[in-house]
């Protein structure tokens, strides 16, 4: 999937748009012998690491030949930065999103001057987004099933081992799995003792099932906070790459997930939507002495949506009235 030499033309090709983001030591997460770091992904344009797969794929697949107009399937990170490599690119972009999307989300994709249409669920955007493309052909640039995607993503993993070469292991949050495939690929290839944990949100356990089972598993419904790791339909092409790069998988409620924007907020600075604090979440739920060595847990985007918001606003209130 990403051999060396089309990793070295990822890492050449984003490096042209973005500089590195930042890698920071989680200070209220560290202890003697346990150094926890942060990767900072919200650094880049649209607020999420999604820009790096989709500004890789389009790039590519427009050298390979013309593009009349791009479109995307999402729950709003991978539709921002589709409209955004669309932008750049001078390529009209369609985002497709689940009825009622992240209006925080909804207005990035505005912006950037993409059409959006919602329809259903997520599998319902997906759905649709096939049959325009099949009917336009207009390019689908699809996150969880694109080929070059990943190559993009995995650029992340080259920039931690050259910020912090001693790094033993990495959390990385999993909804279509294109983020933690590019990031496990890279990181082995580079470094084959590192540890690769993914973290998928208990109330769409999809990829967990999957993962657990060796098979692709479809679940009936996707319940999560997280609308970045929503996902009901696990691909059997996907589910067999994680398998093999994916040392271990945890599942995160969505309180834990809320408890970790909190404390990113309060302890390290740092504001991350649910999917973005996953794998904080993940990290603190065991234990904070729980890993050895350097780990580093990514950051994946800060595009929180209002109800979320509200929600913990809420969660201070009543912990405040709590108090005696």
């Amino acid at each position: 999937m990403t051999g060396t030499l089309r990793f070295d033309e990822a890492c050449a090709l984003v490096a042209r748009h973005f500089p590195p983001t930042r890698l920071v030591r989680a200070e209220s997460l560290s202890r003697p012998g346990s150094a926890v770091h942060l990767k900072i992904e919200c650094d880049l344009p649209t607020g999420s690491f999604k820009v790096r797969g989709a500004v890789y794929s389009l790039s590519v697949n427009a050298a390979r030949g013309p593009i009349a107009e791009v479109i995307a399937a999402s729950t709003g990170n991978h539709g921002a930065a589709v409209a955004y490599a669309g932008r750049l690119l001078g390529i009209p972009a369609r985002v497709f999103l689940p009825a009622s999307p992240n209006p925080v989300k909804a207005a990035r994709i505005r912006d950037l001057g993409a059409t959006i249409v919602e329809i259903g669920d997520f599998t319902a955007a997906i759905d649709a987004a096939y049959e325009y493309a099949g009917r336009t052909g207009a390019f689908f640039l699809h996150d969880a099933a694109d080929a070059d995607v990943p190559c993009g993503t995995a650029t992340i993993a080259r920039e931690i081992l050259e910020q912090l070469p001693p790094t033993d292991a990495i959390y990385v949050p999993m909804g279509d799995t294109a983020l933690v495939r590019g990031v496990a690929a890279a990181a082995k290839q580079l470094k084959p003792s590192i540890r690769i944990v993914g973290v998928v949100a208990k109330g769409a356990p999809a990829y967990y099932e999957s993962w657990r089972r060796r098979e692709a598993i479809d679940t009936a419904s996707a319940n999560t906070i997280a609308d970045g790791l929503i996902v009901r339909r696990a691909l059997a092409a996907n589910v067999a790459e994680i398998c093999a790069l994916v040392d271990e998988v945890r599942l995160v409620s969505d309180e834990e997930m809320l408890d970790a924007i909190e404390w990113l907020m309060t302890k390290e600075g740092v504001t991350a939507e649910p999917s973005g604090a996953a794998a904080a979440a993940a990290f603190m739920q065991v234990s904070l002495q729980a890993e050895r060595g350097a780990t580093v847990l990514l950051v994946t985007g800060c595009n929180i949506a209002p109800e979320v918001t509200a929600t913990l606003r809420d969660r201070r209130l009543r912990d405040r009235d709590r108090q005696p």
